[in-house]
């Protein structure tokens, strides 16, 4: 995808970053513990000032976020969430792929975890060359060696 790009967020992100994880997960986090707005919101503010934020843009749009940490054994993937009318587009799977060839050249794992209520992001990494590596009661862990 030649117009994917990722920019680093800012803190004049945050709401978009929130807006985005709301428009995308909303449905998963009220089939496991139910959805309280000032919890969300509280979660989210701890997320965005400890963790790197990217916002993804196709084409000059803003379609999603990102949170990637890079280790010094890992690259872990802590959130990836695109807008639905951007969904099934391809822009997570591009977005993967720049993370997969950076741990690749990096001889470096990636590691993420897929709440176990949202069989198509399962479905979706492995697709991608992720295995579950464990699980918790809510959530399948997974790695993508390099």
């Amino acid at each position: 995808m030649d117009n994917l790009k990722l920019r680093k967020a800012t803190a004049e992100d945050s709401e978009f970053a929130y807006q985005t994880k709301k428009a995308a997960f909303r449905e998963y986090v009220e089939k496991v513990w139910g959805w309280n707005e000032d919890e969300q919101q509280q979660l989210h503010q701890r997320r965005f000032a400890s963790q790197d934020f990217y916002v993804i843009q196709v084409a000059g749009d803003d379609v999603g976020i990102m949170a990637v940490v890079r280790q010094s054994d890992c690259i872990k993937v802590n959130q990836m969430f695109i807008l639905p009318k951007y969904q099934s587009k391809g822009i997570g799977a591009a977005c993967m792929s720049q993370i997969i060839e950076d741990a690749d050249i990096s001889n470096l794992p990636i590691q993420l975890r897929v709440i176990k209520v949202n069989p198509r992001a399962t479905a979706f990494y492995k697709g991608m060359g992720f295995k579950k590596t464990s699980e918790s009661d809510t959530h399948v862990l997974m790695e993508r060696l390099p």
